[in-house]
């Protein structure tokens, strides 16, 4: 493109025909959907649909996630102009991928929440599109799963996380973002055996047969050998991969609700990702990001980047699927 037109490019989130091609305008104006994706409720010849879920009500300890899908679409701006770094496929031209703005739920009724997220995800996955979900804290993974697991069965989960997130919890009535994957695997839409949680750091004795491979593994065997050994795991199933950004470092994420010291680097945490093109990638989300404690930013930079990461994963298992 040239420069006198890059210079006359604004919000094309909403001005941009179709779907293809960078954005080149400046990365500090213009409405800031995801890496500057066309903004749609309609999903017609829609691959990939990237939604938010403004939602923190299940936190433990510190909230203000409900900020992170405006947060990291605003922080995606800086990726815009270019191909995602690393790949042999470039989704913001090969793929139809669209933002399809935030679930609508009345934050008056915390109980009908679950089943407005579910539905929100049911609709994308009719509608023939994946779904690259913005978080919101971890809770929301669990409707996401449930809508997913209508249409390919039980399936494999891969988690990030500083916690495991598999606390026993059988009040059926509890929205807890602690609990959800206990629920997952008890409800029988995760396989444990054939699914893996990675930085894990904290205590859980119980894991319900989730392999875990955690931080200080993943530092004493390097990315490479991790993820020969998630591969393994997974084999061909469908999977789901959540990314709790508190399973970076909280050096390398300091905006998130729980955070725990000696976590993943952000080096770590790409080189993994890009290491497992191959998995059969079926949906994605990144989760926990907090703005009110990311004082510089950083945090919801390093969201984007991972939300960035999971489009490739997800684009890369597509195109070599289907040729």
């Amino acid at each position: 493109m040239a420069l006198e037109d890059a210079a006359n490019e604004i919000d094309t989130a909403i001005t941009r025909k179709g779907y293809h091609g960078l954005s080149y305008e400046a990365t500090y104006a213009g409405v800031t959907s995801f890496l500057r994706r066309t903004y749609t409720k309609d999903l017609t010849g829609v691959d990939l649909a990237v939604t938010g879920v403004p939602f923190d009500c299940a936190v433990t300890n510190r909230p203000g996630t409900r900020l992170g899908p405006r947060a990291i679409r605003e922080a995606s701006a800086l990726q815009s102009p270019d191909a995602p770094y690393g790949w042999d496929v470039n989704p913001l031209e090969e793929f139809n991928v669209a933002d399809y703005g935030d679930v609508a739920f009345d934050h008056g009724r915390i109980s009908a929440f679950p089943a407005a997220l579910q539905a929100h995800i049911k609709g994308i996955l009719d509608a023939g599109a994946a779904s690259l979900v913005l978080g919101g804290d971890h809770y929301i993974t669990y409707p996401i799963l449930k809508a997913y697991a209508e249409k390919y069965g039980p399936l494999s989960l891969l988690q990030f996380d500083a916690h495991t997130d598999t606390w026993a919890d059988d009040d059926r009535d509890r929205i807890d973002h602690g609990t959800m994957f206990y629920k997952a695997v008890k409800d029988g839409i995760v396989v444990p055996e054939r699914s893996v949680q990675v930085g894990i750091r904290t205590v859980n004795e119980d894991t319900l047969g989730v392999n875990i491979i955690d931080a200080p593994e993943v530092h004493r065997i390097g990315p490479a050998a991790v993820v020969d050994r998630i591969k393994t795991i997974l084999g061909d199933n469908p999977v789901y991969v959540t990314f709790d950004i508190d399973a970076l470092d909280p050096a390398y994420a300091p905006g998130t609700g729980t955070p725990v010291w000696g976590g993943l680097t952000s080096a770590q945490a790409v080189a993994m990702l890009r290491g497992l093109a191959g998995i059969n990638a079926v949906g994605m989300d990144v989760v926990e990001v907090s703005p009110p404690f990311d004082t510089t930013g950083a945090t919801a930079i390093a969201g984007a980047h991972v939300a960035t990461e999971l489009m490739c994963l997800w684009a890369h298992n597509q195109k070599q699927r289907n040729g």
